[in-house]
């Protein structure tokens, strides 16, 4: 019996989720499936899962596809490609959905419009993840990580607090972890000053670690929430944190760091911020603070910019400035063909989009539509990023 007939016969109910502007049609149950099945492979990363994607032509198409054609794969080898044609793959994904019914979560996949457009950015980024709490825009104007040591002083809390409450006017959406010390001093700051926030979790949705914080993760959910890429009842290991930090790091425009060692989770997010090319902020600390050294070190190296106030920060990322951007004239003088103004007229609604998802909607084919996109890179329209995704320019 192949996994296809084996899910037919379980006749899973349909499940579909808190997703109001992309609500899923019980026929596409199938598609959640391979996603999250994707998602389960082991030693299939972002990349090799978006080179998947790519080269067998869509989702669907990977779990379909003969062991010649994934063996065409960069990345894919033997021991991959059995997990892909083995059963049990499906049967853990269908746990996970279950999972996802019955706890209210949203589910959100790289090639889908309201992913985050800036984690679409990082080649190394979550193809998914999941989510906890209200529906936010991941793509509204301004987003700010905040990071740093759990053993946070009162003069580190204190300064969060202030930036953080000085930000209201600019419904600005903060990032952190949930961690003890400056990340929950984060998370309460915003919640105080009417602003949303989100926490990155390290482990499944199971569960809200450390423990001490649910009160707040609840609170959070009414206007904001918390997202994890890691599947129900992984548990909490050191392994997870880079990678979640690589996240809080790639949604946002920049990220601030107040106080931190040297070494650990918070300098991990500075230099991955740094590496994606988003602003590092840091505030200064005492010469010999333990715990103000990481930010004192990325001053100096010029890593990150000196903050000392709200009005530092919204002053470096041009906050206090309108940022309408009036369209390049010379956009309105560009021919384009019937086909080309189609694929331009996708990017309406998101700036970034992965090329599966403009082939499916153009109903073009993939070389022709691969062809029309490198013309309207020509052009000056579009700009290739890395993992397949196409970002409109102007």
């Amino acid at each position: 019996m192949s996994p296809h007939q084996n899910r037919k016969k379980r006749q899973i109910k349909p499940i579909y989720i808190q997703k109001k502007t992309n609500e899923l049609d019980p026929n596409q149950q199938e598609k959640w499936l391979h996603r999250i099945a994707l998602t389960m492979i082991p030693k299939v990363g972002g990349k090799t899962a978006r080179n998947l994607v790519s080269y067998c032509g869509g989702i669907d198409a990977i779990f379909k596809s003969s062991k010649k054609a994934l063996a065409k794969v960069p990345g894919v080898g033997e021991k991959i490609i059995k997990t892909i044609l083995d059963k049990t793959t499906f049967q853990d994904a269908e746990k996970e959905l279950k999972f996802i019914e019955e706890n209210n979560l949203s589910i959100y996949f790289y090639t889908d419009q309201d992913f985050p457009s800036r984690l679409k950015e990082c080649e190394d980024g979550p193809i998914l993840f999941y989510y906890k709490g209200k529906k936010v825009d991941f793509n509204q104007k301004r987003v700010l990580s905040i990071v740093g040591t759990r053993n946070a002083t009162e003069y580190g809390k204190e300064i969060t607090n202030k930036i953080v409450k000085d930000l209201a006017p600019y419904d600005v959406l903060i990032v952190s972890g949930l961690a003890y010390g400056i990340d929950i001093a984060a998370h309460k700051a915003a919640l105080e000053a009417g602003l949303k926030t989100i926490a990155v979790l390290a482990h499944g949705l199971d569960r809200v670690y450390p423990a001490q914080h649910k009160k707040i993760a609840k609170e959070m959910t009414k206007e904001g929430g918390y997202l994890s890429e890691f599947k129900s009842y992984k548990e909490v290991e050191r392994g997870n944190f880079p990678s979640r930090n690589r996240i809080i790091a790639g949604l946002s425009d920049a990220t601030l760091v107040v106080e931190t060692a040297k070494t650990g989770g918070s300098m991990i997010s500075a230099y991955q911020a740094n590496d994606y090319k988003r602003t590092v902020l840091a505030v200064p600390n005492r010469v010999g603070e333990k715990y103000g050294e990481g930010c004192n070190l990325l001053i100096k190296e010029k890593i990150a910019t000196l903050i000392e106030s709200a009005e530092d920060l919204t002053k470096e990322l041009q906050w206090n400035k309108s940022n309408s951007n009036i369209p390049k004239q010379r956009s309105l003088f560009i021919d384009l063909s019937p086909e080309e103004q189609k694929i331009k007229d996708l990017f309406k609604e998101s700036n970034i989009l992965h090329i599966e998802e403009i082939t499916q909607k153009t109903n073009l084919g993939y070389s022709t539509t691969a062809a029309l996109i490198l013309n309207l890179e020509i052009k000056g329209l579009l700009k290739s990023l890395p993992g397949n995704q196409i970002k409109l320019i102007i």
